[in-house]
């Protein structure tokens, strides 16, 4: 049992830094999931190209 009361400012900057860090990770996944889709069909080209020139 703690002693000392969490004073209402620590609360709303734990649930504020808990959203930007939720934000933060929407934002990070996006970008990979970008680059994944962007990266993919150069992949599959550079593939086919490679089986092409064997």
């Amino acid at each position: 049992m703690s002693l000392v009361r969490e004073h209402e400012m620590h609360k709303r900057r734990k649930s504020r830094n808990i959203g930007l860090g939720g934000v933060l990770i929407l934002f990070v996944t996006l970008v990979f999931g970008l680059t994944i889709a962007k990266v993919s069909p150069l992949m599959n080209e550079v593939t086919a190209q490679n089986e092409t020139s064997q």
